[in-house]
């Protein structure tokens, strides 16, 4: 199908929109009305982007009228459930999760021009935006160098992965890089890159459509805030979409979130956020679309939004999705959009029946929620999970819920800094960090923050000694108006000096503890923690000596690194004493919303236009950094860190049908919750674990290792730390945590990657299994990646998380569901059986698949879980990219 067959315009939706700077065309979703007989008042904002959406893939072939019309009808009664294409307008990368996407596309280059092709063909089809925000780590911290001291460490520490990402930028078209130091991807796309209403060329016309987009971090949905659609995916799904590869979705399941009131005095976003995530989390929303809706909305600027958008992933959602209206106009003015854009937004958003207003009527959702905001009161959430909120006086109840503490007196620390010694003990506040997007967004309360440092520092108060201080953030644009608000002296005073502009502690990069902390935390086993200002707690993430972890908001990481201990109740404790020896409470300190008001005059318009015009320049260590150059990345067989990976090797010929696993043996037998932090490689590597050696074995001296995250290009690592995480449990490793399992039949407890080589030395499949909800957080593509490299084929679990499931398939690993009553505690399963899985070339949809145990002796049945036919597809031809390999290598030449 082409764009001149019949039904290009089936619904005569084409038509022109005048701007100040001219007409553009749209596609009118108006039309629908009279042409599908829809009611568009009924239609949440979500589904109104995706049918515009398909408006246009209709003309590009890859959707059917009644896709549309389908879909058109929505709140009109029951909707056909059908799989259909999406296309998003652009593509966002994280380096961690960026640097294997193009690892991936030189490779596919470098395989097609072995096939005798051109390599130009794989080129990304869409706008492809790159941040480098991830490897930034905090060595050097509370000194005036510190900052300089990260930046030098960092490219000292990735150059390689730097090159590589310098060469696409001018290998690939469209490809644009943010280079270190200039900002956290989510921030800077919130602030910069989002437009909200994105104008394409089609058919030789400007044509506006909405700004939609996918990205390879988990928090995409943070753009969502803004009124852009757009929600994390896989590396190899995020390849796809760059290639012009449409993904497949299924008509949409969307929850509507309620809000009424206004919130409180001494309530932030923060407090909101753990709320809502305890309450999402509670109800169900995984793989389903929230969108949030009420008079409650015109009280929340784009920076709260934003920051209840970020955690999506935090309680299952793909996106969650608030409509375009004044506060949206409001932060593009903030963030020095320009006039025209601005005026775009609000007449498309008319145009197209998505402006929200309190007079509009409420749409129908499938399923409702609803808050009164004035009822949200001051949280954390801890010490394990995100959405386990915890009030403000219940966090050392908390803490005792899930670890012993030693209410002794604590061990005797010599401290490195400043001299002196200062008594540790359980439950001790190890590292304070104001990082991460999620909250460094929000002027208001970081503006708080700093606010409640100058209170606390005009007091006499200070952090205590043994606490590890950071403030990274998320764009630079957040200096400068701490400056022009006269509180970074107050910040840095307590030890809140800015280490680096990225995701920091938030995704374990928050550097070694000082030594004899570090020392004494060993050799007493001591239970510590950490507070954040981030989205991520899950155990062994933040820090690998660090056992408890609570998110706050940026006030309570600084009142939390003044009391220095979770014991401390903030609510009435005093933080400390004053000069005089009078105690100082947290209601003493904390800013009112006046001053937070006034100090909010130095977020400037001029200040995000300054910054943002250099954003993709970078300082002078990205000037001077040599890359390659040309269409084919020149491979270094010594490099450590970017290496060819052996996914497209040899294609060979269309796969023929699947093979059946005989013989399948357990490689990881795991609970619930099990994370893509637990299974993807990540945070530092030991020196004694396989990834380890495999350095050593290379001349990498144990210093230079640097994370599992800096090393995503080179495959060698990757699956030697897969299943690797610290604090991962294998049922089948005698008690033994890490990553470890007992080899069969030899009954010997080894690293899970020596039991994998050891496996495919006799050509025994291998199989996971697990409780709910496998594969939960983060969107990283080699949780699925690795797993296949180890050899796993299949994953049997009772539920499974979107992102890692559609990994899965994406790599040729069938994912199969435990029946409803079942699980691997009702059938007796002990992982030490074999297990054969027979007729996988016929696998459909939602198939049943009977899982033979040891030859036979005992059967259980599953449910393949393959959502859309475009998962059967790729499945049987072996993996995503494979496909679109020899779909290119076919093509006849351009």
């Amino acid at each position: 199908m082409t764009a001149t067959d019949a039904h290009d315009d089936a619904f005569g939706a084409r038509g022109s929109l005048d701007t100040p700077a001219g007409a553009v065309a749209l596609y009118r979703l108006a039309a629908l009305e009279d042409a599908a007989g829809a009611r568009l008042e009924l239609v949440p904002m979500t589904v109104k982007v995706i049918l515009e959406n398909l408006l246009r893939m209709i003309e590009d072939g890859f959707a059917r009228p009644d896709d549309v019309a389908n879909l058109a009808r929505w709140g009109q009664g029951e909707l056909d459930v059908r799989e259909f294409a999406y296309s998003p307008a652009r593509v966002i990368l994280q380096d961690f999760t960026g640097v294997p996407a193009v690892v991936d596309l030189a490779a596919m280059r470098s395989a097609l021009r072995r096939a005798g092709g051109d390599p130009a063909r794989v080129d990304p089809l869409v706008p492809v935006d790159l941040v480098i925000d991830h490897s930034v780590q905090v060595d050097a911290y509370a000194s005036a160098n510190a900052y300089t001291i990260n930046v030098e460490r960092e490219y000292e520490r990735n150059h390689e992965r730097y090159s590589l990402l310098r060469w696409a930028q001018q290998a690939f078209r469209g490809f644009r890089v943010v280079p270190p130091g200039m900002g956290i991807v989510h921030q800077v796309n919130l602030e910069h890159l989002a437009t909200v209403t994105a104008v394409v060329e089609r058919g030789g016309r400007d044509t506006a459509i909405f700004d939609t987009l996918v990205g390879t971090d988990s928090h995409t949905p943070m753009v969502n805030g803004l009124g852009v659609l757009g929600w994390g995916v896989g590396g190899i799904e995020a390849e796809a979409a760059m290639l012009g590869q449409p993904l497949p979705m299924i008509t949409p399941t969307v929850v509507g979130f309620k809000f009424t009131g206004e919130l409180q005095t001494g309530v932030t976003a923060t407090d909101l956020v753990l709320t809502v995530t305890e309450m999402l989390r509670a109800h169900g929303v995984v793989g389903k679309f929230v969108e949030f809706y009420g008079h409650g909305l015109s009280s929340l600027a784009v920076a709260d939004r934003a920051t209840l958008s970020n955690m999506s992933p935090e309680y299952g959602a793909t996106a969650a999705l608030w409509p375009v209206d004044e506060q949206t106009l409001k932060y593009l003015r903030l963030t020095g959009r320009d006039d025209d854009r601005i005026a775009l937004v609000e007449r498309y958003a008319k145009e197209q029946g998505a402006w929200r207003t309190d007079d509009t009527p409420d749409p129908v959702f499938n399923e409702t929620l609803e808050l009164d905001l004035t009822t949200v009161e001051p949280s954390v959430a801890g010490p394990r999970r995100p959405q386990d909120r915890v009030p403000l006086g219940r966090v050392l109840a908390s803490f005792e819920d899930v670890f012993e503490r030693d209410r002794g007196d604590g061990v005797e620390v010599a401290l490195e800094r400043g001299g002196g010694s200062a008594r540790l003990r359980d439950g001790s506040v190890v590292i304070a960090a104001i990082t991460s997007c999620t909250n460094t967004s929000n002027p208001s309360v970081m503006l708080g923050a700093a606010l409640l440092a100058k209170k606390a520092v005009e007091r006499g108060l200070d952090v205590k000694p043994w606490v590890k201080t950071s403030l990274a953030p998320g764009s630079r644009v957040v200096t400068e108006y701490l400056e022009g608000a006269g509180l970074v002296p107050y910040l840095e005073k307590l030890g809140f000096g800015v280490v680096g502009y990225g995701c920091t502690t938030c995704i374990g990069n928050s550097g070694p503890l000082d030594a004899p902390i570090a020392e004494a935390i060993d050799e007493h086993d001591l239970a510590v923690v950490s507070v954040l200002s981030g989205n991520r707690n899950f155990e062994g993430r933040i820090h690998p000596q660090v056992r408890a972890s609570y998110l706050a908001s940026p006030l309570l990481v600084v009142a939390y690194a003044l009391a220095g201990h979770v014991e401390v109740d903030l609510t009435s404790d005093p933080l400390g004493d004053d000069a005089d020896g009078n105690p100082v409470y947290l209601r003493d300190v904390w800013p009112s919303t006046d001053e937070i008001t006034e100090a909010m005059a130095a977020v400037r318009a001029e200040l995000f236009t300054q910054e943002y015009a250099k954003v993709f320049e970078g300082d002078e260590h990205w000037a001077e950094l040599p890359s390659p150059t040309g269409d084919l990345y020149e491979w270094d067989p010594e490099s450590t860190y970017v290496r060819e990976p052996p996914f497209f090797t040899d294609l060979g010929d269309e796969p023929g049908p699947v093979a059946p696993l005989e013989g399948a043996r357990v490689l990881a037998f795991v609970g619930d919750s099990v994370t893509t932090d637990h299974i993807s490689p990540a945070g530092s590597i030991a020196p004694s674990s396989p990834a380890g050696k495999y350095l050593r074995s290379k001349d990498v001296a144990v210093e230079d290792f640097n994370s599992y995250g800096s090393r995503r290009g080179n495959h060698e690592v990757m699956v030697r730390g897969t299943f690797a995480n610290i604090r991962i449990r294998n049922a089948l490793a005698d008690g033994k945590e890490g990553g470890y399992t007992k080899h069969l039949p030899s009954g010997e407890v080894v690293p899970i990657f020596d039991a994998a080589e050891r496996y495919a030395e006799d050509g025994t499949p291998l199989i996971v299994l697990a409780g709910k909800e496998y594969g939960s957080g983060s969107s990283r593509d080699w949780a699925a990646k690795g797993s296949a490299l180890l050899g796993v084929r299949a994953v049997i679990a009772e539920s499974f998380e979107r992102i890692h499931r559609s990994n899965l398939i994406a790599l040729g690993v069938l994912p199969l569901q435990f029946s409803s009553d079942e699980s691997v505690e009702s059938l007796g399963l002990t992982g030490r059986e074999t297990f054969t899985i027979r007729g996988l070339g016929k696998l459909d949809v939602g198939s049943e698949v009977v899982v033979e145990v040891s030859g036979g002796e005992r059967r259980f049945t599953t449910r393949a879980r393959f959502d859309a036919p475009a998962e059967v597809r790729v499945y049987r031809a072996g993996g995503l990219l494979q496909m679109m390999m020899r779909q290119l290598a076919e093509a006849p030449a351009a």
